[in-house]
């Protein structure tokens, strides 16, 4: 009560004052109204002068309306006629400003700022003259109300306890506390002003190297701590939990993720269906991104990649939108850079037209702020579900265990077990069989986990079977598969091949793996046949292959790519690309899941909602909350934790786990074999040093990435000595036994 009496004694000593202070005069705005002086500091960081673009208003402790909340306003006034001083060696100007205000205006309490000018500048203080000097302590830069949309609010230096706030400012104060706490969404801007909380997940720096990488402080009870403000500085990129929203974190599993072969170079553009129909992509849509090369140049340097999930999924894609699915047929543009990160440029979704052969596309670009980001983050969630789809049902299931069992039954039923070759591949079949008929019954079967969790569903493997026809045994092993998607040329080198560019993990490791089998089972195949007429002769030989080809894989029984099993050179080329899939294929497309699926926001199976269209309900939803959008895209709860618990399991090694280059030292009684095989075991443990030291190596950005995840999925472990069982991110088993 006494603070109250005396702010009623305060108010009526000041009218008094004005009262005698205001001359006679005719009109309602000379005799009722007073002048209030004041003066406002800004200091000058070398932007323009903002003067005759700001407005200034001042806002009264007493109410408009009684129980209102909002207090008096002034008029406007702008700042004008500035005079510049030195003030701590920078350029200061002072502003004198000038309000008429009602007599009954009260004790001014908050000044009001709107900035029309186009460029920031810096608040120092401002007072105002009354019975009383009020002094506003400022010390904020002000942005211009176009970035904004919001004035800024100053109070002056009276301090009040909450249930004392003077009538007028109470909704002044609760709205510019409200405002200071954000509501959790959005992106922050360099003019936002808005205080939350974060963990401590900026605190490394990988870029400079591994030895900078540091843990987050905060939020696990292994590395408890005090929370820290939320700011615009962004996280490190050692954060996992958000570097699988970096461009570039999505293009490096392109080609170091667990679906590293289905990448290409682009050799036409724009791309073309099998079917005829042309990609909307436009030169106008990538020419801004390429950095500074045309379009031509960049083709011609095999600059451009794309990730083509088109032509496979488009006839299946009024099936698969159906019970909540939303899928689209996807390309995606990718640039290498000079650094061979790749960075993507563009995004087509396509769905089928109304007619054969047309399409309605929409052609999505990188952005990194504002709904534009959003919308290109919605866009590669769509991309990464139909790369999910692929993965699992093509290069996993399809390309390694179903493709390699027709090669078991026919070995088991045309070769002896004291065949070489049977002997050679017997370690590479270790469980296959077994594995396979487990997945059969639980997997891939009706109603089984894949249907649950690919956006394919119900036609799954349907799919599965009409991407088998384009399957080629001789196309499987990795040096053919590299020219033949464009990423690299004949040579040569030992390898046969070279790399379009150095820095493909799986391309770089996978050649030094392949070029070991191969070495290994020419050796091998060497102390056996002597020349071409000794493969012709053996029989057993020919009856496995022809099984193979007319039985096992007899749908293709007619395909004239098939090699006919006449020369030296047709045998060690099957064998090593058969061995290779039972192996290295297998580990760089399954070992790796946990690590990238165990995640389901950086590799989700199916997406929920298309992109929303302007103009529709489902727009609105998005601009109200991209996140929360995004959120119901994903699958369900159930669907995810699915996903999650089906990946971990086959991510893991088993206790028994035989790696490649490890065989019982009693496999064989011919010492010529033993030495050869002991060569390459040697070979796999020195590719093994290599592949640590490329991925210590801060040229090779891909090794490792924003997510910091060594790449080390076709790190052979061969030098294991014991059970490693688990989730190891590594090691190649000899066999597909999980």
């Amino acid at each position: 009560m006494a603070s109250k009496g005396l702010l009623c004694s305060c108010l009526q000593d000041y009218l008094s004052v004005i009262r005698g202070k205001v001359p006679e005069s005719s009109g309602k705005s000379k005799s009722s109204t007073t002048i209030i002086k004041g003066e406002v500091v800004i200091i000058r960081h070398g932007e323009s002068d903002p003067e005759k673009s700001v407005f200034v208003q001042i806002c009264s402790c007493t109410e408009d309306k009684p129980g209102s909340g909002k207090g008096k306003l002034s008029e406007q006034r702008s700042l004008k006629g500035g005079k510049s001083y030195d003030f701590n060696g920078m350029k200061a100007t002072k502003y004198t400003i000038k309000f008429r205000v009602e007599l009954d205006f009260g004790i001014p309490g908050a000044l009001v700022i709107k900035s029309q000018h186009k460029q920031k500048f810096f608040l120092q203080s401002a007072t105002l003259q009354t019975l009383h000097q009020i002094h506003f302590h400022c010390n904020s830069w002000i942005y211009p109300f176009q970035l904004t949309k919001a004035v800024r609010v100053f109070f002056s230096n009276t301090s009040h306890l909450p249930n004392q706030t003077p009538g007028g400012l109470r909704d002044l104060r609760q709205e510019e506390l409200k405002s200071l706490r954000g509501n959790k969404t959005g992106e922050r801007k360099e003019w936002d002003r808005i205080y939350d909380y974060d963990n401590y997940n900026d605190l490394g720096n990988p870029d400079k190297g591994r030895e900078h990488v540091r843990p987050v402080l905060g939020g696990s009870r292994l590395h408890p701590y005090p929370r820290r403000g939320r700011t615009g500085r962004p996280p490190s990129k050692a954060e996992k939990e958000l570097a699988w929203l970096d461009d570039e974190e999505f293009g490096r599993q392109m080609i170091a993720g667990i679906n590293p072969a289905k990448i290409q170079c682009l050799e036409v553009f724009p791309p073309q269906s099998k079917y005829g129909v042309r990609s909307s992509i436009k030169e106008s849509d990538i020419k801004n991104n390429l950095d500074g090369l045309s379009l031509t140049e960049a083709m011609n340097g095999w600059k451009i990649l794309i990730l083509d999930h088109h032509d496979y999924l488009m006839p299946f894609l009024n099936r698969i939108n159906t019970k909540g699915v939303c899928a689209y047929a996807s390309r995606t543009l990718l640039f290498r850079r000079s650094d061979d990160t790749l960075k993507p440029i563009a995004i087509e979704l396509s769905l089928p037209g109304s007619s054969y052969a047309s399409e309605i596309s929409n052609v999505l670009l990188p952005a990194s702020h504002g709904h534009e980001a959003a919308l290109w983050q919605l866009a590669k969630a769509h991309v990464v579900a139909n790369d999910s789809v692929h993965h699992q049902l093509i290069s996993h299931w399809l390309q390694t265990h179903a493709v390699v069992e027709p090669f078991i039954i026919a070995t088991r039923r045309q070769l002896s077990v004291m065949h070489p070759i049977h002997r050679l591949l017997d370690p590479h079949f270790k469980d296959t069989m077994h594995i396979n008929a487990l997945a059969r019954s639980i997997l891939i079967n009706s109603d089984g986990v894949l249907e649950k969790i690919l956006l394919s569903g119900e036609i799954s493997m349907e799919l599965s079977s009409e991407v088998y026809k384009e399957w080629r045994f001789d196309q499987q092993g990795l040096p053919d598969d590299l020219i033949n998607r464009g990423m690299a040329i004949k040579d040569s080198n030992p390898t046969g091949v070279q790399l379009l560019f150095e820095d493909y993990p799986y391309g770089a490791d996978g050649l030094e793996i392949w070029t070991a089998i191969k070495t290994w089972v020419t050796d091998f195949c060497s102390i056996f046949y002597k020349d071409d007429n000794s493969v012709k002769s053996d029989i057993e030989l020919q009856e496995w292959w022809s099984e193979i080809k007319n039985m096992g894989h007899g749908d293709k029984r007619n395909e004239t790519w098939w090699y006919k099993m006449k020369e030296f050179s047709e045998l060690t080329q099957a064998l090593t690309t058969l061995i290779w899939i039972a192996s290295a294929l297998h580990a760089s497309v399954n070992f790796g899941q946990y690590a990238y699926a165990g995640y389901p926001l950086n590799r989700p199976t199916l997406c929920r909602k298309f992109i929303p269209k302007e103009g529709t309900i489902e727009y609105a939803e998005f601009l109200e909350d991209p996140d929360k959008y995004y959120l119901k895209m994903l699958p369900e709860r159930f669907e995810m934790s699915l996903a999650v618990a089906l990946v971990e399991v086959l991510s893991q090694h088993t206790s028994d786990e035989v790696y490649l280059g490890q065989r019982p030292s009693e496999w064989t009684d011919n010492e010529e074999v033993k030495h050869k095989f002991d060569r390459f075991n040697a070979e796999l443990q020195k590719i093994e040093r290599k592949i640590m030291e490329r991925n210590k190596d801060p040229r090779l950005k891909n090794r490792c990435g924003p997510v910091n995840i060594p790449y080390k999925l076709l790190y052979p472990d061969t030098s294991s000595n014991g059970p490693e069982e688990g989730i190891t991110g590594k090691g190649i088993p000899n066999s597909i036994s999980i």
